[in-house]
């Protein structure tokens, strides 16, 4: 399986000010995307899979703040990685994997009778 990831990470929840600072973002509504380019489903797509949550990040320290406005989704993406740990975002990417390979071969289906 050749299997890309993406993130979503555009909503996120602020504080109108802190420390002086307006729209500190301090939790993040992230979902991150699976998508398996080397075996399609029967209509010919590509199998996919998705997880979602949210992450607090820190604003204990504030020093190196960015405006909200200046806020770009790769610079939200990696306060949610940091946040998370690498360990946690290999286990969401693991968990991804696991789920397109049960719909490329599943363990189980199910079947209405009649």
């Amino acid at each position: 399986m050749a299997i890309n990831y993406t993130w979503e990470v555009s909503t996120v929840d602020t504080y109108p000010t802190l420390d002086g600072n307006a729209d500190v973002v301090y939790n993040v509504h992230w979902r991150l995307n699976a998508e398996d380019d080397a075996n399609q489903d029967a209509d010919g797509y590509n199998w996919t899979a998705t997880s979602y949550g949210t992450q607090s990040v820190d604003t204990s320290d504030l020093s190196s703040f960015t405006a909200f406005a200046d806020l770009t989704s790769s610079d939200v993406q990696s306060w949610v990685e940091a946040a998370m740990g690498s360990d946690a975002v290999t286990a969401l990417k693991a968990g991804l994997d696991a789920q397109i390979a049960l719909k490329i071969t599943p363990t189980s289906v199910t079947k209405t009778i009649g």
